[in-house]
């Protein structure tokens, strides 16, 4: 069996090497990802200039490739270009910083990779991990978490994928992994309404014209069942069951046309 990984921190991102461990086990492992930080560049493709893909050595000492383009790209040159047939199992993370909500959930690099693999029928795993040490969340390369926790999850859950594929309509599982977490149990959750509130920092270049800054503070989710109540709340690993068909009601809308 083979699983191809992918992220987008970067291919010399803590997070990707975790994901590898977990599941070395069980697969053989390939490892394709973005060579720089891509967060928030969700499920974006190079079109408009070449892609370079350079061998990396991992800090294992295995072999990776690092692809000079977004997460979408990579997984497009894993698929086509690195692997000789479909994986079994694709895996995008372990991401520095949970991914939840509906709202922000398309704009995530993470998803974005996850969405491609799964678009080809592939069994896909999108794993982010809570951090609360903001500046660490779009750092390049080694950060200081421990990814252990997230790790055995990981394996776990992808000892069942490996061995049942998903559920007939669901093409991905979101899981999203507490920083603090009270138990091994996977808690299945719908999505939340956000991820952040947005905030915009206005700022004045030295000439005097504004410039601004896209942040954002974490949304209080208040539901119980959502992503973000059951995980920063709750402190449980959430695993939501996702799909690409995003189209609504037909007749609804036929009805409401006529």
């Amino acid at each position: 069996m083979k699983a191809l990984i992918c992220n987008d921190d970067g291919i010399t991102a803590s997070g990707i090497l975790a994901a590898k461990k977990a599941v070395d086990e069980l697969c053989d492992t390939y490892v394709v990802a973005p060579e720089t930080q891509q967060s928030g560049i969700g499920h974006a493709l190079t079109l408009y200039e070449p892609l370079r893909v350079n061998e990396y050595t991992l800090k294992d000492g295995s072999r990776g490739f690092g692809v000079g383009g977004t997460p979408t790209d990579a997984v497009t040159i894993g698929l086509f270009q690195i692997l000789d047939e479909k994986p079994d199992l694709m895996i995008s993370g372990i991401n520095t910083g949970y991914n939840i909500g509906r709202a922000e959930l398309t704009t995530s690099g993470t998803l974005g990779a996850a969405l491609e693999a799964a678009s080809f029928g592939i069994p896909t795993i999108a794993i982010s991990q809570e951090v609360t040490k903001d500046e660490v969340k779009f750092e390049n390369g080694e950060v200081g978490i421990d990814f252990d926790f997230a790790g055995k999850m990981l394996k776990k859950l992808s000892k069942i994928v490996l061995k049942k594929g998903l559920p007939e309509g669901i093409d991905l599982l979101n899981v999203n992994i507490p920083e603090n977490p009270i138990n091994e149990d996977f808690e299945v959750v719908k999505l939340g309404k956000r991820m952040y509130t947005p905030v915009m920092d206005k700022r004045l270049d030295p000439r005097g014209k504004p410039y601004y800054w896209i942040g954002g503070d974490p949304y209080e989710d208040d539901e119980p069942g959502s992503d973000g109540y059951e995980l920063r709340k709750a402190q449980k690993t959430t695993v939501t069951p996702l799909k690409i068909d995003l189209t609504g009601d037909l007749n609804l809308l036929k009805e409401w046309i006529d």
